[in-house]
């Protein structure tokens, strides 16, 4: 590893932090109705979208009417997105003349994006039409970004308002985020990564002679947008099928920093957010720290891993299946983002990863959103943590556990235990059965240790919400299709709605004014525990599967085995 890596890493990590608090204020602003320059400048977009809605966005909703406008909103978007798959080969807006898609691929791809997944079993540029990719993939990049941001919020109104009825009104929320927040920022992005070389055009593939003479079609398209949004909603479908690793996706090493920059940027600031809406910043602070301390340590490993010399490598690196054009420390950063965040878009191979790279990457996923996570989701998945460290410390102590002020009682706590092990549950059960089930087989590229890993991290991305791929995997098949698009929803929704419920529950509560026997969640002491919460369950649910996956293929590596 160079000086130049480290630097490198470095900036990207100063970057984070310097820019997390003047995002994570204005983001507070927009969420409190406060920012001005961003009303003056877009006020008449959202006023436009209440008439057409006929939403009065003053008017407050019970938390049962707010999740279901929620599912409401999500259905429908699923619905839209699966016909316009079926029906894109009769559509305008596809001059490659590309048919509709099969019904299972459909279905998955629909899920996939209404979920903030972005899960991709297909090549982006000879499967889907400019409108598909457009009206479709790229609305859903926003409202499924936005929707977590509010389920966010809602939980915020729940845990700030004493006494109270209501958590805000969703399609006001919905509104903000996108109009003063999403969109903003996409633009902005989409104008520098053009700046970078990044193709956005609504001309058909252009056909060029190579050096050895043949004809080839260079797949083009509006990329730069989708791109855009993607990364900065952490939903991580590319528009290409290399993902970032295609040159007119990802094109200069400055490209790559901001698109880097891009997935964990609006995570990491709405930790700031969080705390400025709560009323204490130093505790926002704390869940940064423990994000970060999180993302931290699997780098180290990644890295370690990555440089370590291995019998079957014949080399002092692993170079294969790297990004050549920046090097083995972005590839193994942008792994390491990419799946502490649900963002899921990759610059490199990851089933080329040293096995205890790739089993970092696999375990970030297994934990959930809450190592900065998806925009939204990994605040609230963090804040299901805090609630059992809360309540676990408070059982030892011997008192009422309380956060912020309000108790946490049994019923919070269960549905904390279903937002916690639901998506792990359905994860490691699904991917049980197809590691012995002849469709599940059937599309393994390896065996033994690297091919469980590889069904791992499928149901692993998609639990998570992730939507990053180990590849060797080929999910294009009913079976995948299906029971990855239902593994989606349960990591999206067995997450939301007890979230929402616990928004429902603690909003009806008094505030408890601070005594000096209450429990700080604003010390080191607290981060401490945090940590040992989350790494004690993700050990005690994971290990037997990374045993037998990265852990076993990585002490076989270090014996010159492969498989």
């Amino acid at each position: 590893m160079k000086s130049n890596d480290i630097v490198q890493i470095a900036l990207y990590l100063a970057a984070l932090v310097v820019l997390t608090p003047p995002l994570g204020a204005f983001i507070a602003r927009v969420l409190k109705g406060e920012n001005r320059f961003s009303i003056r400048l877009l006020g008449w977009l959202e006023r436009g979208l209440y008439r057409i809605a006929g939403v009065d966005p003053k008017e407050e909703m019970h938390w049962k009417i707010y999740l279901g406008a929620v599912l409401a909103f999500n259905a429908l978007g699923f619905l839209a997105l699966f016909a316009l798959h079926l029906l894109q080969g009769t559509l305008p807006g596809n001059p490659q003349n590309l048919p509709g898609v099969s019904w299972h691929l459909a279905f998955n791809t629909a899920v996939s994006f209404m979920t903030n997944t972005n899960w991709q079993a297909y090549a982006g540029e000879v499967t889907l039409s400019y409108l598909t990719q457009m009206v479709g993939l790229t609305v859903q990049n926003f409202v499924s970004a936005a929707t977590a941001i509010c389920v966010m919020l809602a939980l915020v109104k729940g845990l700030v308002r004493a006494s109270a009825r209501t958590v805000g009104n969703f399609w006001a929320d919905l509104v903000r985020s996108t109009v003063y927040i999403l969109l903003p920022l996409s633009v902005v992005f989409t104008v520098l990564l053009v700046g970078q070389g990044v193709v956005q055009t609504f001309s058909s593939y252009p056909e060029v002679k190579t050096l050895e003479g043949t004809v080839q079609s260079i797949a083009v398209g509006p990329a730069a947008s989708q791109i855009a949004i993607k990364q900065l909603g952490t939903n991580g479908g590319g528009f290409f099928n290399a993902n970032s690793a295609h040159p007119l996706e990802n094109p200069t090493p400055v490209a790559n920093f901001l698109e880097m920059l891009a997935i964990l940027l609006l995570p990491a600031a709405l930790t700031y957010t969080y705390g400025k809406l709560i009323g204490s910043r130093r505790h926002g602070w704390v869940i940064f720290a423990t994000m970060l301390v999180l993302l931290l340590a699997g780098l180290s490993v990644s890295l370690y891993s990555e440089y370590q010399a291995a019998p079957t490598l014949g080399a002092t690196a692993n170079l294969e299946g790297k990004e050549t054009r920046f090097g083995i420390s972005n590839s193994v950063l942008w792994s390491v983002a990419t799946t502490s965040a649900s963002s899921g878009s990759v610059n490199a191979m990851h089933s080329s990863l040293t096995p205890a790279a790739g089993g970092v990457a696999l375990f970030n996923m297994m934990l959930g959103e809450i190592i900065f996570g998806g925009v939204g989701c990994g605040l609230y998945g963090m804040v299901l943590f805090i609630m059992l460290t809360v309540f676990l410390a408070g059982l030892l102590v011997g008192r009422t556990p309380e956060y912020l002020g309000k108790k946490v009682e049994a019923k919070d706590i269960q549905l904390v235990i279903v937002g916690i092990v639901a998506p792990s549950v359905v994860m490691l059960v699904l991917a049980g059965i197809s590691a012995v089930v002849k469709p599940g087989l059937s599309s393994l590229a390896n065996a033994g240790p690297h091919g469980l890993s590889e069904i791992l991290y499928a149901f692993a991305s998609a639990a998570g919400n992730n939507g990053s791929a180990f590849a060797g995997l080929n999910a294009n098949t009913p079976y995948y299709n299906v029971l990855l698009g239902l593994t989606m929803l349960v990591g999206r929704f067995a997450v939301l709605i007890p979230v929402m419920a616990i928004a429902g529950t603690m909003v009806v509560k008094r505030l408890s004014p601070p005594s000096p026997g209450t429990f700080s969640t604003s010390s080191t002491l607290f981060v401490v525990l945090l940590l040992g919460v989350i790494l004690i369950v993700g050990a005690l649910t994971f290990l037997p599967a990374l045993s037998l996956g990265p852990v076993i293929e990585h002490l076989l590596m270090a014996t010159g085995s492969t498989y």
